[in-house]
C-alpha cells in the first residue's frame, strides 16, 4: 500500500510534558515518525496541500484559528523570557462548573479555553506538523478515493483525542476524523472509525456523536482503571452509532483480538473505513497496560482488512522507538493479506 509522509511532521519538538505538576520528558517525539518510516519497504507518497475547510468539517473555527496563531502570540508576549516558558501550557482552565462563556484576552490565559490538559504543549512548528498531519492524513483519502484500496497515513503528532471545539492528549487535530469526513463525501454509506490506539479515541466519539453517517468504534484500557481519557470511553456511553470495548489493564492478545474481532463485526456494513493506528497496545510500550504481541497486530490487521472495503489508515500512538517500526509493519501487513 501506498505511505503517505511529509517532513513537515517531525517540525513539532513538545521537549516535555507536565503531568501532575512535574515535567517529564515527552513521549510524543518526531523520532517515533522516523522510527516507523525507517521499518517500512513501501512506496512513499508524498502529502500534497488541502485547504483548510476540510479541517471544519469537524473542528471549531476558534479552535483552528487559536492553533494557527498560539505559538506566535505567546512569542510575541515574552513568555518564553518571562517567566521563561519556552512551551504554550494552559495554568487555568475554563471549567464547565464556571460558566465562562468567552475566551479571555490575557495570552496566558487563553490555553485554557482550547485545551484540557497540561501534557500537550505547543512550540514553534506545532502547528505546521499539525497542519502536514492533516494533509497527510487527506492525502491518503485520496489516494483510496482514486482507487487504492490502501492508504497509510504515517502522521504525527496523533489526532484521537481532539474534540471539535479543544485539544489534549498529545494531539493537536483530529487527523482521523477529518479522515472519515473526507472519505465519506466520496463514498455512498456511512464511514467506519475503527480505533485500536490503546487510549479511547475520546476526539472522535464527541465529533460524531449523533450522527449516523459516521460508525465510531474503540478498543482501549479501561478508563475506569485509571487511564486517560479518565473521563471517557466507558461501555454505556455506547449506542447505535458508536461502541466502546474497554478491557482490564494486563489484556493480552486474546481479549484484544476478540475485541477487535466484535469492531469489525459491528462495523461490517460500511461502505469505507479509517483505522486510528495506534501500536500502544503492545506489551513494551510505557504508555499503557496492554499486553498485545506482535502476532497479535498482525492478526488484528488481517480482520480489519477482511472487511473489504476502501480503507485509509491514519496512525494515533506507539511510544517504545525499539520495536514501534515493526509493529506497525506487522499491522499493515496483516490489512494486506485480510483483503478478500
Amino acid at each position: 500500500m501506498p505511505v503517505v509522509w511529509s517532513d513537515r511532521c517531525l517540525l513539532h519538538e513538545p521537549l516535555e510534558e507536565i503531568w501532575v505538576g512535574v515535567a517529564t520528558p515527552a513521549a510524543e517525539t518526531p523520532a517515533r515518525a522516523t522510527a516507523i518510516r525507517e521499518a517500512l519497504e513501501a512506496r512513499f507518497v508524498e502529502a500534497e496541500p488541502h485547504p483548510d475547510e476540510a479541517l471544519l468539517e469537524v473542528h471549531d473555527p476558534e479552535l483552528i484559528a487559536y492553533l494557527a496563531s498560539a505559538w506566535d502570540e505567546w512569542n510575541e508576549a515574552g513568555l518564553p523570557r518571562d517567566p521563561g516558558q519556552e512551551r504554550v501550557v494552559p495554568y487555568v482552565f475554563a471549567h464547565r462548573a464556571l460558566g465562562a462563556r468567552q475566551a479571555p484576552t490575557a495570552v496566558w490565559a487563553r490555553p485554557g479555553w482550547f485545551a484540557y490538559d497540561t501534557m500537550t504543549l505547543v512550540g514553534p512548528g506545532t502547528w505546521e506538523a499539525a497542519r502536514a498531519a492533516v494533509d497527510a492524513a487527506l492525502t491518503a483519502v485520496d489516494l483510496v478515493l482514486g482507487g487504492q484500496p490502501l492508504a497509510y497515513a504515517c502522521t504525527r503528532p496523533p489526532g484521537h483525542h481532539v474534540t471539535r471545539e479543544a485539544y489534549g492528549g498529545s494531539c493537536y487535530l483530529n487527523n482521523a476524523a477529518i479522515a472519515a469526513a473526507a472519505l465519506g463525501e466520496g463514498l455512498d454509506g456511512p464511514i467506519a472509525v475503527l480505533d485500536v490506539d490503546a487510549h479511547h479515541g475520546n476526539g472522535t466519539q464527541e465529533i460524531f456523536r449523533g450522527r449516523d453517517d459516521v460508525l465510531t468504534g474503540s478498543v482501549h484500557v479501561d478508563p475506569g482503571a485509571g487511564w486517560f481519557p479518565h473521563f471517557l470511553g466507558f461501555a454505556d456511553e455506547s449506542d447505535e452509532a458508536n461502541r466502546n470495548l474497554p478491557l482490564a489493564p494486563g489484556s493480552g492478545d486474546t481479549p484484544w483480538l476478540e475485541a477487535v474481532g466484535e469492531l469489525a463485526s459491528w462495523a461490517s456494513a460500511a461502505a469505507g473505513l479509517v483505522v486510528a493506528l495506534g501500536v500502544d497496545a503492545a506489551a513494551a510500550d510505557p504508555e499503557s497496560p496492554l499486553e498485545v504481541g506482535a502476532a497479535g497486530f498482525r492478526e488484528a490487521g488481517r480482520v480489519l482488512g477482511a472487511l473489504g472495503v476502501p480503507t485509509v489508515v491514519v496512525q494515533e500512538g506507539g511510544y517504545e522507538l525499539g520495536s514501534l517500526g515493526a509493529l506497525v509493519s506487522e499491522a499493515l501487513l496483516g490489512l494486506e493479506e485480510g483483503r478478500p
